[in-house]
């Protein structure tokens, strides 16, 4: 699961039991060699759909931590990219493999742009997110945009409850809610609180317009139907 420059038991127990930020500070150096990070062919597929859309002018990548998604706005974005993140752990690493990134410290939930992209990206971070606080994230990232600016993400089609992975990660979230019951600081990391569906209504509800382009390389499930998307949220023109 792990490469041996990963983290150790102990390293990971750690974090498991500190803050989001204070974790992912502490998780940084090792994180690329975890199977936390955004797998390549999720980083390749989504740059793949975003390049017949552009090109666009500048790119933010919310919650970038050590800076995948940068790597996706990079060739795509002609005025440059922003990386923003609230561990600074994360940042020093991505702004190590980006120094040509502007890499911002603050907390998605209070972004602090204003009308300043066409493009924002976010990679496996909305699990980090209670669902009250999602409606912050995207009103941040509404009024970040440019009007015409596209906010994209990958999303996983809603795994059937006949699946192993729906149970695994049933049981991630709970074994997650007792954690967070019994020990202070509180670590959010949940995997079925971002459903399709909910992720809709809270980004018509910030003001987007919203479609969703189909990832086919990531493959298909076995009825047939497509395991991932690319959501794509519009901020209108006017």
């Amino acid at each position: 699961m792990f490469s041996p420059q990963g983290p150790s038991l102990r390293e990971l127990t750690v974090q498991a039991l500190s803050s989001v930020e204070h974790g992912y500070d502490l998780l940084a150096p090792k994180f690329d060699y975890t199977p936390f990070r955004t797998p390549a062919r999720i980083l390749e597929a989504t740059s793949s759909a975003l390049s017949g859309l552009g090109p666009f002018g500048r790119g933010l990548d919310v919650c970038c931590g050590t800076g995948a998604g940068l790597d996706v706005l990079a060739p795509l974005c002609r005025e440059g990219v922003t990386g923003v993140d609230f561990s600074s752990g994360m940042l020093a690493e991505a702004r190590a493999a980006h120094p040509r990134a502007d890499l911002v410290r603050a907390d998605a939930r209070g972004l602090p742009f204003a009308g300043e992209f066409d493009l924002a990206v976010t990679f496996g971070a909305l699990g980090h997110f209670l669902p009250a606080e999602r409606p912050a994230v995207f009103a941040g990232v509404h009024r970040a945009l440019r009007p015409g600016g596209l906010f994209a993400f990958p999303t996983v089609a809603p795994l059937p409850l006949t699946s192993a992975w729906y149970w695994a990660a049933l049981g991630f979230d709970v074994a997650m809610r007792v954690r967070n019951a019994l020990w202070r600081p509180p670590f959010v990391m949940y995997y079925l609180t971002a459903e399709f569906a909910d992720l809709r209504a809270d980004l018509l509800a910030a003001g987007f317009t919203v479609s969703v382009r189909p990832l086919p390389t990531l493959g298909t499930r076995p009825d047939g139907t497509l395991r991932c998307g690319l959501l794509l949220a519009r901020k209108p023109l006017v």
